[in-house]
């Protein structure tokens, strides 16, 4: 009974942790529960939880994706670009700058699994081509000027629903029938688990990676999309320092970051805590230095809670 119970606490100890840092804000400040507030942290993690979907398929292969953010900046600026200076319609411009980033997963699954580059430096590297090509499109300036339908898709409102946070709510949706019900998602895992066993078992690791990364960027894209639209203005350093938030959010939410392990529940849960994390420092007037220092924290304690676990598991 005590073990069970154990086990039960150790599986949902991400959602204790959530409900512990709620109550504790809504009781420190009664602004934190008011619906409107409640809605804009739904709304301020949406575009936070759509890249975090392809984090998780990334780091479960044991990978990782450090040109994520960059991928934000890259389409938000192409799409704007589309869309103000080459006169393309709203529809053709998102499909267009989706199928790009897209594709620059692709290239760092090429970097990745073709080429036999480490991730770590395979995605620095391409962070930093994705951001001088993000400048050289724009001159360094911000684009707007959009067709009002566009606000839609960031600041529009479904009944009391914010767009954002449905959309959100339908990727992670995706992405759990990714992992649970698709074959992809057992390769996912059986890749991050033992790459040399998913080889022999006649899983295709390379096709693999190609695919995680393909989705890295496309989850990365359209994050960059409900970006623009809530902003209304596309920026040069729209996505600057997001790789950081979305692999503390995967990571706290319980995804080994040794690959092979972790639920896409649980990185819902990573997210709200960032989200309430970020907003509950901001009604305390915390200040941004210690809020990155809290953060830079909270993950040096997530992967050492990792390690911990796994060290255990072998002992």
């Amino acid at each position: 009974m005590k073990s069970t119970i154990l086990n039960i606490v150790k599986e949902k100890a991400i959602w204790i942790v959530f409900f512990i840092l709620f109550i504790a804000f809504s009781l420190s400040n009664h602004r934190f529960i008011s619906s409107s507030n409640l809605f804009t942290i739904a709304r301020q993690v949406s575009m936070l939880g759509i890249a975090s979907i392809g984090m998780t398929f990334v780091i479960l292969i044991a990978g990782i994706d450090l040109s994520i953010g960059s991928i934000i900046t890259l389409v938000n600026i192409v799409a704007a670009y589309l869309m103000v200076k080459m006169g393309f319609g709203m529809v053709t411009a998102v499909i267009l700058a989706l199928i790009m980033s897209a594709l620059v997963g692709v290239l760092n699954g090429f970097l990745i699994s073709s080429i036999g580059i480490p991730a770590i430096i395979a995605t620095f590297a391409t962070q930093i081509v994705f951001e001088g090509a993000s400048y050289l499109i724009c001159g360094g300036t911000p684009v707007y000027g959009f067709d009002e339908r566009f606000k839609v898709i960031g600041q529009g409102y479904i009944g009391p629903v914010p767009v954002p946070v449905i959309i959100m709510i339908v990727c992670f949706a995706i992405g759990s029938f990714i992992l649970n019900k698709s074959y992809f998602g057992r390769y996912f895992y059986a890749v991050g688990g033992n790459e040399e066993a998913s080889k022999l078992s006649g899983i295709r690791v390379g096709h693999t990676k190609y695919l995680v990364y393909a989705l890295s960027g496309l989850f990365a894209g359209l994050a960059g999309i409900v970006m623009l639209s809530r902003t209304n203005s596309a920026q040069p350093t729209a996505g600057m320092g997001y790789e950081f938030d979305v692999i503390t959010c995967v990571v706290l939410g319980g995804v080994s970051i040794s690959g092979g392990f972790g639920k896409m529940s649980n990185v819902v849960a990573g997210v709200l805590i960032i989200g309430i994390l970020t907003n509950g420092m901001v009604l305390l007037n915390v200040s941004t230095y210690m809020q990155m220092i809290v953060k830079g924290i909270v993950l040096v304690l997530a992967v050492g809670f990792d390690s911990l676990q796994k060290k255990r598991a072998l002992t």
